[in-house]
């Protein structure tokens, strides 16, 4: 594997935008030392908590809503606290004096999805949406940002935006990788990437929570229950207007808050298992943009566990070996999954329910959105290694993983509770 880590390319911020990338770094700063925080343990090194997972399972929401960071930037932010704490302990083990780990350094990391490059500028998610800057890139060519961060053979990894106060400018140190084929034994990691994939669609809603290509149902109902059963009793203890209902309330609330958290976390877990059983590499969800609009009887809680779920497996999967997509949700619950198919129509769903008008295939409506969502994907990679000068014969074999089979091999899924 070899990794190169570029010269530090200056950016040309808009003057508008400069306070956008300053604020992010100080709540960025206020993740990365919460993390820290919540890992250290002044008593014994083997009392610090080391795991990523772990931190960013007790961390990450309260840290969304503490701040403005995208996803992405807190659970970089959550990284660079484990990392410090592992540091020290490394250190401390060996009998060096430490301390907890404290950031104070204007910093942030970036990861592929929260930085996108183009051949002249670099858009950056901030606290108020996405800034694009420009580099001032030198008059040599090729400059280390041609050679490796445009170049095919190398991957845009995770790197590091800094401010130099005394020249009041702001830096980028890009960081890139790929694989050496004849010293590590193993094809490029683009290569890796595009070549062959298989991919698990999963289509969000209200009666199930969460349903995927391969057939398995996350059902809604137990949420439900126990959201309302939560409701429920948040107004009787309104009602009593006591000091001690108060108190109880805001009890209550930690634990619904704590409950509902850990419910989405099995989910997530569940989805990427199911995955990594089906050797998957991908899971693709719909874009949860207007996922309001889509879905008019979902409550605030659906929509809430929508977004953390997708949060969550986001994640947790790649830890796992399998990334994360979203496409469009144009008609993927109107269109028949069919291989042979592919009607399009409004009246084809009723509810659970899913009969195409032309060809007369009948499946559980969620079940054949998930598959559309996998089969969208598809479509999507495969236009773009067609339209690559590198692709060849112009084949692009990417599936959608199903019950019985990938599309090729067509499932179907009888109706939930047949």
């Amino acid at each position: 594997m070899e990794v190169r880590r570029t010269a530090p390319v200056k950016l040309v911020v808009p003057d508008e935008r400069r306070e956008d990338l300053h604020e992010s770094a100080r709540q960025f700063l206020h993740c990365a030392n919460r993390a820290a925080e919540f890992c250290w343990s002044d008593r014994s090194y083997t009392e610090c908590v080391t795991v990523n997972t772990t931190t960013r399972d007790a961390l990450y929401d309260e840290l969304r809503v503490e701040t403005n960071l995208t996803a992405n930037l807190v659970q970089e932010a959550i990284r660079r606290g484990v990392e410090a704490v592992k540091g020290c302990v490394e250190r401390w083990k060996n009998g060096k004096r430490v301390s907890q780990p404290e950031f104070t350094s204007w910093s942030m990391l970036y990861d592929k999805r929260s930085a996108t490059f183009y051949r002249n500028k670099v858009s950056l998610s901030t606290v108020n949406g996405r800034v694009e800057c420009e580099f001032e890139l030198p008059s040599d060519s090729p400059t280390p940002y041609e050679q490796y961060v445009l170049s095919e053979e190398f991957e845009f990894r995770a790197s590091t935006l800094q401010y130099d106060a005394v020249d009041d400018e702001f830096y980028f140190h890009i960081t890139t990788r790929k694989y050496d084929s004849e010293r590590d034994g193993e094809p490029s990691e683009v290569a890796a990437d595009t070549e062959h994939q298989t991919v698990l669609g999963i289509d969000l809603g209200v009666s199930s929570l969460a349903v995927s290509s391969t057939g398995r149902f996350w059902q809604g109902d137990d949420y439900d229950h126990w959201c309302r059963e939560f409701e429920k009793r948040r107004g009787e203890m309104q009602q009593r207007g006591t000091q001690a209902a108060h108190n109880a309330l805001l009890r209550l609330g930690k634990r619904e808050e704590a409950w509902r958290k850990q419910y989405i976390h099995t989910v997530a877990n569940e989805i990427i298992t199911e995955a990594v059983e089906h050797d998957c590499d991908v899971i693709v969800f719909e874009e949860l943009t207007d996922i309001r609009e889509r879905l008019p009887q979902a409550k605030w809680h659906h929509i809430w566990a929508f977004r953390r779920l997708y949060e969550y497996v986001s994640y947790k999967a790649p830890e796992r070996g399998v990334s994360v997509e979203q496409v469009g949700p144009n008609h993927t619950s109107q269109r028949c999954s069919r291989t042979d198919c592919g009607f399009t129509h409004e009246d084809n769903r009723h509810g659970e329910y899913f009969e195409c008008l032309k060809c007369g295939y009948e499946v559980n409506a969620d079940y054949n959105a998930a598959k559309n969502i996998g089969v969208r994907y598809v479509r999507k990679e495969t236009h773009k290694l067609r339209s690559s000068p590198k692709s060849g014969s112009g084949d692009a074999p990417v599936d959608v993983r199903l019950n019985g089979g990938t599309l090729n091999g067509e499932s179907h899924q009888p109706l939930a509770g047949d």
